[in-house]
């Protein structure tokens, strides 16, 4: 006679499976944790470099105001004066007062940080390119006798990189960035034109001119990464 034998699990088979089922939720609720501090790590180190840098421009303006009375300030850019070169350095930590410093701290953090969404390598090329094309753009066309400080040459960088990219790149996410950061800052556009006495419409003219520069270098290694690939 012919034997059927059917395949029902015992309580022994439940008990595999039950902490089979255990070890699985405990996998997945490790790798959740393990997602939410990667996240919290990408978002501190952003937050650190962007907060170190405002911390260091209030840090030397309250240390120029309290200690030095303001003499901090001839460290700026002097149009084509030699030691007015280390200035492409120094300038955008100095800044004539409290009022100056504080318009440029707001604009500062949220233009950085939206640069900061394309990595930190971004946020650094853009600093960097600005920082030269501004303060040399000043140091060759400012006015003798002149010195020029304040941060807004890299706000102003910022500002070029964002609009600038967008036609460079023509994806839908930076064309849309792009969009909303004119809405909200488009008004300071006015800044590059010499319309108000002791301000730097060079350094915002040359700032503007090197986040573009920085769009189009990152831009251009961007689709030849893409295009080795």
């Amino acid at each position: 006679m012919m034997r059927y034998v059917s395949f029902v699990g015992d309580h022994s088979t439940s008990q595999r499976y039950g902490k089979l089922d255990g070890t699985m939720n405990r996998l997945s609720g490790m790798q959740s944790q393990i997602n939410r501090a990667s996240v919290s790590n990408k978002l501190k180190r952003p937050a650190l470099v962007l907060g170190g840098f405002v911390l260091a421009i209030w840090f030397i303006a309250i240390l120029d105001r309290l200690i030095f009375d303001g003499s901090l300030n001839a460290f700026g850019v002097r149009p084509r004066s030699l030691i007015g070169l280390r200035g492409v350095l120094f300038m955008p930590f100095l800044h004539g007062g409290f009022g100056h410093l504080l318009a440029n701290t707001l604009p500062f953090i949220i233009l950085g940080a939206v640069v900061m969404l394309g990595g930190m390598s971004n946020f650094f090329s853009v600093v960097i390119v600005t920082m030269l094309v501004s303060g040399l753009g000043i140091w060759l066309f400012g006015s003798s006798g002149s010195i020029h400080i304040g941060a807004s040459g890299l706000v102003f960088g910022f500002f070029g990189f964002i609009l600038t990219r967008a036609y460079f790149e023509r994806s839908l996410g930076a064309i849309v960035l792009a969009v909303v950061i004119f809405i909200f800052y488009g008004s300071i556009i006015w800044g590059v034109l010499p319309f108000q006495n002791g301000v730097s419409w060079l350094g915002h003219l040359f700032g503007f001119i090197g986040g573009a520069v920085a769009a189009y270098l990152l831009s251009g290694r961007r689709r030849n990464t893409q295009e080795i690939v």
